[in-house]
């Protein structure tokens, strides 16, 4: 439990994100955990460079309607504080905390407070030793740093670990998880790291997320973008949406137009779309450009358009509710959805 937030189990792949803040800065934290908050997001995580970072930090989980996870690096006592001020999850590098005393002191300190720890393993912060063993951050050198931090919680007899590992070449995560999932049966939390802007880190995680999703692998997960993190959130919920494993706001379909198209599709699909971000009901809206496969599409959503020559049918469960002009499409659609949103209130 990360707070209020079961992970492994056979509880839903939970999605996180991590502020990109100065947590020294409490009000600019706790505004952003509320937008992500708002989109969505369920666990957050917040860097802890420094004391003031890690004292800051405990006031911040008070106003937090997110359970919240210090990201420890370097220095084992900001972990200890961080333990002492309420967190509710700690994540820990061994790799770069030093010597085996100070994981030690930490895990007593975290198994005292019931406080979940995840052993974090990045390729590009690997132990020299298993750099020279296996030449450079290889999938196997990943999973060997991995299974040795394990050992020393278990050997401290703590059990409540979820384990991450994670690289920005999208083979080689994919490969060291699907080694580690045959080695432990600890909760894994999964992500391409550094994976880029949004469109190109959008790319990345959906191909390397989608992968072990598919093979069953991953109980929580991060989408790691160089953007507002609340677009993180967005992300991660889509992917998850598009195997079927979560739903979260509406399933949009939008054909890609063609010579065939005679309405302006792109901008009414766009307006519809931005339009229904907010709305947290499980519908399918689709927005069709012609006659091919429109009617088909439109009529399997629970709302749709199917375009014709400037103008559309707008589609409701199946059922041609009327024929509407092209300049009147985006409000008809959405207001078709926000009608039904309010009945189910």
């Amino acid at each position: 439990m990360i707070g209020s937030v079961a992970i492994g189990g056979g509880a839903p792949c939970s999605v996180q994100s991590m502020c990109s803040t100065d947590t020294r800065d409490e009000a600019a934290t706790i505004a952003q955990i509320g937008r992500l908050a708002d989109a969505g997001c369920e666990i957050v995580r917040c860097a802890v460079p420094d004391k003031a970072a890690a004292e800051a930090l405990g006031r911040i989980k008070l106003s937090s309607p997110l359970p919240v996870v210090a990201d420890i690096h370097f220095d084992y006592k900001l972990a200890l504080q961080v333990l002492a001020g309420g967190i509710d999850g700690l994540r820990l590098n061994p790799g770069n905390i030093g010597e085996r005393w100070k994981v030690e002191e930490v895990v007593r300190a975290a198994r005292e407070r019931l406080v979940p720890i995840r052993i974090g393993v990045n390729a590009g912060s690997l132990e020299r030793e298993l750099l020279e063993k296996y030449g450079h951050p290889t999938a196997a050198a990943m999973v060997e740093s991995a299974l040795g931090h394990v050992r020393i919680l278990e050997e401290l007899g703590y059990d409540q670990i979820k384990i991450s590992l994670k690289a920005s070449d999208v083979p080689k995560t994919v490969a060291a998880y699907r080694l580690l999932a045959k080695e432990v049966d600890y909760p894994l939390h999964i992500g391409i790291t550094e994976a880029g802007t949004i469109f190109s880190g959008t790319i990345k995680s959906a191909v390397g997320l989608g992968i072990m999703l598919a093979d069953g692998i991953g109980d929580t997960l991060r989408v790691s973008l160089t953007g507002d993190p609340v677009d993180e959130v967005r992300v991660g919920f889509e992917i998850l949406k598009s195997l079927g494993l979560r739903q979260r706001g509406v399933n949009f379909v939008s054909c890609p137009t063609c010579g065939r198209c005679q309405i302006n599709l792109i901008n009414v699909a766009e307006e519809v779309e931005q339009r229904l971000q907010g709305v947290d009901a499980p519908f399918t809206v689709a927005v069709m450009g012609c006659v091919v496969n429109g009617p088909g599409e439109a009529r399997e959503a629970d709302f749709g358009i199917a375009g014709g020559r400037g103008e559309g049918l707008l589609f409701r469960h199946g059922e041609i509710l009327r024929k509407v002009p092209e300049h009147e499409l985006a409000d008809a659609l959405v207001g078709e959805v926000l009608k039904a949103v309010s009945s189910e209130k």
